[in-house]
């Protein structure tokens, strides 16, 4: 859903570390706008973007330790691009220090527009697609085969069948692999998924890296989009499969936080203490952004059970 991002002055380049280095990393072209992203290779992990005006880079600060001497996140920018709101809603100060809002006044951060999607007899069909359109595929409402299975019936929002659930994680790994220090992941079965997507999660222009011995993630190997996070705890059937999947692919007319599809977990961040060891005050800051938001939007704290 979002990136962290910091301008490195005209002139300063990254200095790589052996074995690392610039030829191990993919770069992805910006369709129309010059500029060039740079992700990991391996693990699809954005490392950072290099602009067209000048050639300065903007530099992903979630891979380097905390230290506002260095980077100190001020504002949230292109809020324009998500429309029905961003991580700047939940996210709205950081401590006591009030995030300011910017876009562009050339109008180049309007949002792509997506229309709703159905199949052969009507029903719906979300469209979950990275930004060079490589990895494309739609994911349906949860039918009645979900609510009536004790596993999958788990990932259906608990305030209305018609929408799955979602989270914001805070996960070490998860970071790592997105440059960004949170992720939004829905959960759906795998089954469900259509065009039809194996266990090895490679459809289209995907790449897997194994983050840990018993989790898949997938990404775009053309512009590095995170695609899917898969474990083998949750899987007690073919069928059954529950993989997550980035909310930042999600083309949901509405809006980037697909509300329309999706009841947000508000109680709280999974993977909370690794983002408390991270980053403290942030962490913190989004907790109460998020309840103070679902509070708002659901008049209710949403508590979710998505453990694997």
């Amino acid at each position: 859903m979002c990136i962290f991002h910091a301008p490195v002055p005209a002139g300063i380049t990254p200095q790589f570390i052996a074995p690392s280095g610039l030829d191990k990393l993919t770069v992805y072209a910006w369709p129309g706008c010059g500029g060039n992203r740079y992700f990991c290779s391996t693990c699809g992990c954005h490392m950072g973007d290099i602009s067209p005006d000048g050639g300065k880079w903007m530099i992903s600060t979630s891979l380097f330790a905390k230290d506002e001497t260095v980077f100190q996140i001020k504002s949230h920018v292109f809020t324009e691009s998500a429309p029905g709101g961003g991580l700047n809603d939940w996210l709205p100060r950081i401590g006591d220090r009030e995030l300011k809002i910017w876009n562009p006044k050339d109008g180049s951060a309007a949002p792509l527009e997506s229309t709703p999607e159905y199949g052969p007899t009507g029903e719906e069909h979300l469209r979950a697609q990275c930004h060079c359109g490589g990895i494309s595929f739609t994911i349906p409402r949860p039918d009645g085969e979900v609510l009536n299975d004790p596993v999958m019936k788990r990932y259906v929002s608990p305030v209305d069948k018609t929408k799955w659930v979602a989270k914001l994680t805070a996960c070490d790994d998860c970071r790592l692999v997105s440059g960004s220090h949170v992720v939004a992941w829905t959960f759906i079965p795998l089954d469900q998924c259509e065009p039809k997507i194996k266990p090895d999660l490679l459809i289209g222009t995907s790449k897997t890296f194994k983050s840990s011995p018993n989790v898949l993630r997938s990404f775009c190997g053309v512009c590095g989009a995170t695609v899917f996070y898969s474990c083998d705890e949750r899987r007690p059937s073919v069928r059954g499969k529950i993989v997550d999947v980035a909310v930042g692919i999600l083309r949901a007319p509405e809006g980037v936080k697909a509300e329309k599809w999706l009841t947000w977990r508000t109680s709280g961040i999974s993977w909370v203490d690794s983002g408390l060891r991270y980053d403290e005050e942030l962490t913190k800051s989004l907790c109460q952004g998020l309840s103070n938001w679902g509070q708002e939007k659901y008049d209710q704290t949403i508590d979710i059970d998505i453990s694997s």
